[in-house]
């Protein structure tokens, strides 16, 4: 039984790293790979945005000296690094994707649009769509609130290193308490962390619930397309 026929699912650059301190952690990848498998041969037609942390940060670079424009730039390039990982690692496992980009560089990519996205995934392929919107000064979460709104994913799976949403970061507050439902207007009235402030706003007035979970251990992704109460649930 699956609960979501398509998804948008939201990958952090930075568990990419898994146990390294910079770069891609083959082990990790190899992981995520055989995860996003496991639902793929479910039935679900998938479409994947990747995060860049792991490799380059334009905000962060910013602080360093770097033009913003060319930072977030440099962080877009990043997105497509982790994408052409991904796609091999998937090829791997004997799964048909495709890596699109929101900026022209054939032929490491072909240009995004949303009809050959929802055709591929119609296709039986998983669709990892890179380089964020192809623009400056909007982070990977409104990419990926962008790419799940254009191809008219059920849910957004944001895939993270902590099991949901909490009142406090967990990692640094032993006394933060997790939510296993909330609604944008809460999230928003809290200030909440989930993501930034562009992406959340759209996925609240375009209506896509977000699932926030741990990506890390190697289970969840089934779990959640199964329907089993894990993470958290943000919606209307």
């Amino acid at each position: 039984m699956v609960k979501y026929k398509r998804v948008l699912l939201k990958l952090s650059g930075e568990s990419l790293m898994g146990e390294k301190k910079y770069g891609i952690d083959e082990k990790r990848l190899k992981e995520y790979a055989e995860q996003i498998k496991e639902i793929h041969e479910m039935g679900v037609q998938i479409g994947i945005v990747i995060g860049g942390g792991n490799i380059f940060r334009g905000l962060s670079g910013t602080g360093k000296g770097f033009d913003r424009v060319k930072g977030d730039q440099m962080g877009m390039l990043a997105t497509v690094i982790n994408s052409l990982g991904l796609s091999s690692a998937l090829t791997a496992t004997c799964v048909k994707n495709r890596v699109l980009t929101a900026i022209r560089m054939e032929p490491i990519g072909e240009f995004y649009t949303k009809w050959k996205a929802i055709e591929a995934m119609e296709k039986g392929e998983i669709v990892i769509m890179s380089a964020g919107t192809g623009n400056p000064f909007f982070t990977t979460d409104t990419g990926s609130s962008l790419r799940g709104i254009e191809i008219e994913a059920d849910v957004m799976l944001k895939g993270t290193r902590v099991d949901g949403i909490y009142t406090a970061d967990p990692e640094k507050d032993p006394t933060a308490i997790k939510y296993n439902d909330i609604t944008y207007d809460e999230v928003l009235a809290q200030g909440l962390k989930v993501m930034d402030l562009t992406a959340t706003c759209m996925c609240k007035e375009n209506n896509l619930p977000i699932i926030v979970f741990d990506m890390d251990t190697v289970g969840n992704l089934k779990k959640v397309i199964a329907g089993e109460p894990i993470g958290t649930l943000v919606h209307n």
